[in-house]
């Protein structure tokens, strides 16, 4: 079975890959689009199915003879550690059990061959991310397509920071990224791919978004070293580094402490753009991806 995962599928740039992804995918199974809230992932996943609905239509009007089902199916959390607990039970017995879903799977869509599970799962948490991991070892995929896109900041001078903001910021940007992409590699094979979401903030520090921009930095630099180590497996790393992008992400930024400046608002970007760019970046096996003349000058002038 042939899966891609997205983390931060809820909101932002998760949600826009989803969005450009599920619909050119040719040779994938299933999808797993995971966040920490569920009801957007709900509503990710009925906007999905009426658009591969219409996609069917399509199919069908122009006399393709390729049969398309869109299925939605409602998992409730008993039912899955029940389903889990079966499955773990077979696997002891080296037997093939029944399918079983994540923890926190809400619902399954169907569409020309390739299902889409939508999977709450807060990845900064560590039991959480090994139950997930616990998940791909019942199933044993082969991920195709890793996409980590979840991700926090707060801008703010560092003093000014909560505790528990900072902890988070670094727990979910690079302590869940890392281990998540730990937990994926032994199930990647060749010609996979990996995208990581960065940020232009990544090439320089910045007062006032000192640990945001210090967990890019790391992003950055691990996915860099990360291409060099699967270059031989011929997985590919793909580092995304955007300036500011028009996504909620930044009303959550500067929501408390100040507002965005000029210059900022000058050089915004439209996700889609981003994200496309991304995707023909990843399929071109680059390991850098700049959306934008203003974000290259900075990442020239960065390594100037």
């Amino acid at each position: 079975m042939n899966i891609a995962i997205i983390t931060g599928a809820s909101s932002g740039m998760g949600r826009e890959f989803a969005t450009q992804l599920a619909p050119i995918l040719t040779k994938t199974d299933e999808i797993w689009l995971l966040a920490k809230r569920k009801e957007p992932l709900d509503d990710l996943a009925l906007e999905l199915s009426k658009e591969l609905e219409l996609k069917k239509k399509k199919c069908k009007n122009s006399g393709n003879n390729n049969k398309t089902c869109v299925r939605a199916e409602k998992v409730s959390e008993s039912q899955i550690n029940l389903r889990i607990e079966k499955r773990r039970r077979h696997s002891r017995k080296n037997r093939t059990g029944r399918k079983c879903d994540p923890n926190g799977s809400l619902k399954r869509l169907r569409a020309h061959d390739i299902r889409i599970r939508t999977i709450a799962v807060d990845i900064s948490n560590e039991k959480k991310l090994a139950h997930f991991a616990e998940v791909l070892m019942i199933r044993n995929p082969a991920i195709s397509v890793l996409i980590n896109c979840a991700g926090t900041g707060i801008y703010g001078a560092f003093d000014k920071l909560s505790r528990e903001e900072v902890s988070q910021t670094v727990k979910l940007n690079v302590v869940g990224l890392t281990q998540l992409t730990k937990y994926c590699l032994p199930y990647m094979r060749r010609g996979s791919r990996i995208i990581q979401m960065a940020s232009a903030a990544a090439f320089s520090s910045q007062a006032d978004f000192a640990v945001y921009a210090a967990s890019k930095a790391y992003v950055y630099s691990f996915s860099k070293a990360l291409a060099k180590e699967l270059k031989s497996r011929e997985i590919t790393v793909t580092v995304v580094c955007p300036g500011p992008v028009d996504t909620p992400f930044l009303n959550h930024a500067y929501g408390r402490y100040g507002k965005m400046n000029r210059l900022k608002k000058f050089t915004m970007a439209k996700p889609d753009k981003v994200v496309r760019k991304a995707l023909a970046d990843s399929k071109n096996k680059k390991r850098i991806s700049i959306y934008g003349i203003p974000m290259k000058f900075a990442y020239l002038f960065a390594k100037a």
